[in-house]
């Protein structure tokens, strides 16, 4: 096999970086299908680690049909299939997956908020005016406030009736939620970062309900814009900290 690896280094769980790695160089070509994987103790050696996290991570992209075992011959590489969505353990516990997540989020939120001021009725609006209050209730009460801003904007994605949206919107929905912890977070730390999301939410609420498309696309586009905005300006304490554990999250989202 012509593909050699480093040692890794240590911070996110060994396994989770030897699989990672191992992953990207099938899903790359690199080690084509029906290769075989190189021998445990070449793995070993070549890493830099023991024969258990080698085992680990083997039986990892087992699990993701990234391989086989063939009887008496070793682990061959499979034809990768599709999957969506897939983070690399050694980025997504990282301000820049964050900020990834929130751009993400900006593209489909614009939309969702556009079609939301087009399609929303009464009904619909008395739920989002409800799932706004609900946020200030919950920091009011010694909450983060992160499920009662998810079902915010699950509550106007509703309002857009489009159910391949919603579909996408679930999908990503842990995803999505891991953001929203670190991003809220950061906001509780700064109470003009705190009133300024709460001024945001009003905006695009205002712009639902006044049944204006280009100004609901602005205000959701405007509203995640300034979350990534808040992101970069966060303190290096509370990166290094609780932003980077809470992004970890992102990691184990995948599973």
């Amino acid at each position: 096999m012509s593909v050699t690896f480093s040692t890794i280094k240590p911070g996110l769980r060994l396994a989770d970086q030897v699989a990672s790695a191992l992953e990207q160089e099938i899903r790359a070509g690199r080690l084509a299908e029906g290769e075989r994987l190189p021998t445990e103790v070449a793995l070993v050696q070549q890493f830099g680690v023991s024969r258990t996290v080698v085992r680990e991570a083997v039986s990892r992209l087992k699990s993701s049909g990234l391989v086989d075992a063939r009887q008496g011959s070793g682990m061959y590489v499979r034809r990768p299939g599709f999957e969506p969505l897939h983070f690399d353990p050694m980025s997504a516990a990282s301000k820049e997956a964050v900020l990834q997540i929130v751009e993400v989020r900006r593209a489909l939120e614009a939309e969702v908020a556009e079609l939301a001021a087009q399609r929303r009725t009464e009904e619909d609006m008395t739920r989002i005016r409800t799932a706004l209050a609900a946020i200030d209730a919950a920091v009011a009460g010694g909450r983060d406030g992160v499920e009662e801003d998810v079902q915010f904007h699950r509550v106007i994605a509703e309002a857009a009736r489009n159910p391949f949206l919603m579909r996408t919107l679930d999908y990503l929905s842990q995803f999505l939620r891991s953001a929203t912890r670190v991003t809220r977070a950061n906001e509780a730390r700064h109470a003009p970062f705190a009133a300024d999301v709460l001024r945001e939410h009003e905006v695009l609420v205002a712009a639902i309900a006044a049944g204006d498309p280009v100004a609901a696309r602005g205000a959701a586009a405007t509203h995640m814009r300034n979350a990534a905005q808040r992101i970069l300006q966060a303190d290096p304490a509370f990166w290094a900290q609780e932003g980077h554990r809470l992004a970890q999250d992102l990691v184990g989202a995948e599973r």
